[in-house]
């Protein structure tokens, strides 16, 4: 996957300018970079680590690509490297008590892609897989991440215009954010908030559709796919495992076989 540019929204204070958050965005980029259609697991003839997309428009009912792909990788290379998946998250406002928060209305917009806390923080990602309203909600809730102190970054990767039209129909895109950006500009708090815009590395009428999920959410499909993917590696463990203690003559309970009279 490409990365075509970033735009920041918020960008303020002494996180915004350290090494330590230059460090953090690498590691999120590198991330993003390594989403791939069609996917390794798959074991398609025209895999080759790129993302290529099924050039179909998605704004027909049953045509165009599904979004699962963009994040599923990404979202695994990040738990590997110790980011906390579907992390929870709770929106307060500072002026309510303990016993309060947790019972106002609204006060549990959804967990967070992915998060990671460092000395100086946490740093939340979300992958924009839904409606241009999706998108607006993912910022609002990072923004109020900062400005409640929950939160020191926070980024929205967004496809480009070129790679949302090949997706489910309507799909936030950077195009549509681009109206409110200065909207930003007047947001009086510190840390970094920013748009991390991607794009196909190609398109090819030979690889495979992205199918949709039925139920239209991806974040729960992607946690799927990556589950899925750890199980499978478990299962290959532990045959191997079983293999090898076969071949030992070593049953799995570690009691040896008795000799043959």
């Amino acid at each position: 996957m490409k990365i075509t540019r970033t735009i920041p929204l918020i960008s303020k204070g002494e996180f915004a300018k350290s090494k330590e958050w230059e460090a953090i965005r690498d590691e999120i980029r590198a991330a993003i970079e390594t989403a791939e259609w069609p996917a390794e697991k798959d074991q398609s003839p025209h895999y080759d680590g790129k993302f290529t997309i099924y050039p179909e428009s998605g704004k027909k009912s049953g045509k165009g690509n599904g979004v699962v792909p963009i994040k599923a990788k990404p979202m695994k290379t990040l738990k590997e490297k110790g980011w906390q998946l579907e992390a929870p998250w709770t929106v307060t406002s500072s002026g309510d008590s303990e016993e309060e928060k947790p019972k106002k209305k609204g006060s549990k917009p959804g967990g967070i892609d992915a998060a990671k806390t460092f000395p100086q923080g946490t740093v939340a990602v979300e992958w924009e897989t839904g409606n241009i309203s999706s998108s607006h909600r993912a910022l609002n809730k990072m923004t109020l991440g900062l400005i409640e102190k929950n939160f020191v970054g926070g980024v929205l990767v967004v496809p480009e215009a070129k790679l949302a039209k090949y997706l489910t129909d309507r799909i936030g895109n950077a195009d549509e954010l681009a109206p409110y950006v200065p909207l930003y500009e007047h947001v009086d708090t510190e840390g970094v908030l920013e748009l991390v815009v991607i794009e196909q590395d190609a398109e090819s009428l030979k690889v495979p559709k992205i199918p949709k999920g039925k139920d239209g959410r991806a974040k729960e499909a992607a946690l799927k796919t990556i589950e899925a993917g750890e199980k499978k590696a478990a299962k290959a463990a532990r045959d191997e495992q079983v293999r090898v203690l076969e071949s030992a003559e070593v049953p799995p309970n570690g009691a040896r076989k008795k000799p043959k009279s």
